[in-house]
């Protein structure tokens, strides 16, 4: 059975009425499926109204969970959104990112996922709705509690990705390496943000990693390293990489992976410190 309703209020009453599985795009929903069987029944929430927008305020941008990655490649949005759109740009083929969304990449919690670090270093938070609940928000790095696990009650839809008003002069850059440049699953990426002073150093430093840990994560402590320092100086000790945890698989080794990501994480501070 197939449900595309329009109203997010008839979505969350069908949710708690009913068992099913939503798709927004539905790129995941049979290759997930592998050998076992398919859904049999499907809410597609593409169509509801307001999920599939962009709005930028006073209080930072509000995106759709039914945003497509084509969408957000093309959308206009400040330099601290580079990495994101980037990103978007990055993810599957032209068809996938035509018909994927944000929201579904989120919700399928994989620890290779492209939109996480990008948004990870934008704060970004995310808003779960419900029949019985209303409206919540928790950060995003509360949303996502491991492996294809995120914090989704029963009955609970994610309806928007929230990021606060990013700091004066922040640029993000995206490195994602695969074994080749589509239709690939990240061996690992990483999303860096750096703004700097008037003297050209570095005020406000941010770097996430994907796909070296069961949860794509932040690196505090080389992001503390990098303030003060010069825009190009961006010696990557092993100590900053401590939080990741990175596994021996077809794509690569552990030490292959925490290798590539010290020097993606060069490349993308000092592209976003060029920008």
């Amino acid at each position: 059975m197939y449900h595309a309703p329009t109203d997010l209020d008839a979505a969350l009453d069908l949710m708690a009425g009913a068992s099913g599985t939503v798709i927004a795009g539905g790129t995941d929903v049979y290759p997930a499926a592998g050998a076992g069987p398919v859904p049999q029944t499907m809410l597609d929430v593409t169509g509801i109204a307001g999920l599939s927008d962009i709005d930028t305020g006073p209080n930072g941008v509000r995106i759709g969970a039914a945003v497509r990655w084509s969408t957000l490649a093309r959308a206009d949005l400040p330099p601290a959104f580079d990495a994101l759109k980037t990103a978007a740009r990055a993810v599957g083929s032209v068809q996938i990112q035509n018909a994927g969304t944000l929201g579904g990449n989120l919700c399928t919690a994989s620890p290779a996922a492209d939109g996480v670090p990008p948004l990870l270093i934008l704060d970004a938070a995310v808003e779960v709705s419900s029949a019985a609940g209303g409206t919540r928000q928790l950060p995003l790095s509360a949303f996502l509690t491991g492996p294809r696990q995120t914090a989704l009650q029963p009955g609970e839809l994610l309806t928007a990705i929230l990021i606060p008003p990013p700091s004066a002069g922040l640029v993000s850059a995206f490195e994602k390496l695969g074994s080749r440049r589509y239709l690939v699953i990240s061996i690992t990426m990483v999303a860096a943000a750096v703004a700097l002073d008037d003297a050209g150093r570095v005020r406000d430093a941010r770097v996430a990693v994907g796909a070296a840990s069961p949860v794509a994560c932040r690196l505090p402590a080389l992001e503390a390293a990098l303030v003060g320092r010069n825009a190009q100086d961006f010696a990557i000790d092993p100590a900053h990489l401590a939080p990741l945890a990175p596994i021996d698989d077809v794509r690569g080794s552990a030490a292959y992976r925490r290798d590539a990501v010290a020097e993606q994480c060069r490349r993308a501070l000092r592209r976003a410190a060029s920008a």
